[in-house]
């Protein structure tokens, strides 16, 4: 089975930028692969999902703040935070169609 690593959390003020990496241990290139968050108290919703063919489709309340892509040749997708706020701050996963998920990282938006 498929293994995901997340990279790219941490602490970040509101307004700051962080990019997020997710390296998986196999060829991704025909897989459907997708970015969901947690925020506490919440429940887990999809932030971007991104097609084999590189089409990305975003959470209504990304309102072009992210941007996702994937780099087939190194098995890593991305996302790209700006403009981030404090209802960001949740437990980012990676997930690779049909089943796998990495086992999450925490972004925190604060002063």
């Amino acid at each position: 089975q498929v293994q995901l690593v997340e990279s790219g959390g941490g602490v970040v003020q509101p307004g700051g930028s962080l990019r997020l990496s997710c390296a998986a241990s196999s060829d991704i290139s025909r897989y459907y692969m997708a970015w969901y968050r947690q925020a506490p108290g919440k429940q887990r919703e999809r932030v971007a999902g991104i097609w084999p063919d590189g089409l990305v489709d975003y959470g209504d309340f990304v309102k072009g703040r992210f941007s996702s892509s994937r780099d087939n040749a190194k098995n890593t997708i991305y996302l790209q935070m700006n403009n981030l706020n404090s209802e960001d701050t949740a437990v980012y996963f990676c997930y690779h169609a049909p089943r796998t998920w990495g086992q999450g990282i925490r972004v925190t938006v604060s002063l």
